[in-house]
């Protein structure tokens, strides 16, 4: 992709962030919308026009070359020290999940008990870190790929594993949203593998709905966990009656 492909692309992305549609760019710019989906289309923009949707999406010129630059090098995941930096303080970590899910620096500090300025320090960490970039106001752009994900095992994984039996799973899952699931089975290694590549499917699926969801309104879009665990496994009492134990490899 070319600098000024990878440009229009960008520009592009942080429209559709912004909620804001080629009829609204074409009434700012004050000319038809065929005439704007042609400009797109054939990535022919004067610079004149560029500044001008720039100032629709209230960033400088200079800030969209920048964003462009910067999402040629998405984060992936962090190092083990690097979460472990997060998870240690629990106002960090907050901050840090809620920008992954879009919130602004105001939602963040009108929902919880931390204040601007508390704010601010941990954007500042977080993009010091790479997670985003801290723009001018406190806006955020986020600088991890789509796949980005938590270390397995890493400290955040284990931060949120340790809260899964008393705080996620402990109640019950019979309201709008919620659903909980138990299914045994007797499997082979090889349907295991296959059952696991379908829940990886299912989770770029889920990270899907999340990208489709940020452009509705905040006070549309909640919370939502998805738990996924499969292991060849049995109730410790069912396998206390066991004659002799399982001792058998998974293979």
């Amino acid at each position: 992709m070319s600098q000024t492909q990878h440009l229009i692309a960008t520009l592009k992305r942080l429209l559709k962030a912004d909620g804001i549609t080629y009829a609204r760019v074409a009434a700012h710019l004050q000319l038809s919308e065929a005439t704007v989906k042609r400009q797109f289309s054939l990535q022919s923009f004067s610079l004149q026009t560029l500044e001008a949707i720039c100032d629709l999406l209230h960033m400088e010129l200079a800030e969209l070359v920048q964003a462009a630059a910067q999402s040629q090098a998405t984060l992936r995941s962090l190092s083990a020290t690097q979460e472990k930096e997060l998870v240690a303080d629990p106002g960090r970590l907050l901050t840090a999940v809620c920008v992954l899910n879009h919130w602004s620096a105001a939602r963040i500090v009108e929902t919880y008990r931390i204040s601007e300025a508390k704010c601010v320090g941990y954007l500042v960490q977080l993009d010091r870190l790479g997670l985003i970039h801290l723009m001018p106001e406190n806006r955020v752009k986020l600088r991890i790929a789509r796949d980005f994900a938590w270390l397995p095992d890493g400290p955040i994984q284990r931060f949120f594993q340790d809260r899964i039996q008393s705080d996620f799973l402990n109640g019950r899952f019979d309201q709008p949203g919620q659903q909980l699931r138990f299914q045994h089975a007797m499997l082979t290694a090889e349907a295991s593998a296959r059952l696991q590549q379908r829940m990886q499917r299912l989770l770029r699926e889920f990270a899907e709905l999340h990208e489709d969801s940020k452009s509705a309104p905040d006070a549309q879009r909640y919370g939502t966990s998805l738990l996924m665990a499969v292991k060849p496994w049995e109730p410790q009492a069912f396998e206390a009656l066991r004659r002799q134990p399982d001792a058998r490899p998974f293979a």
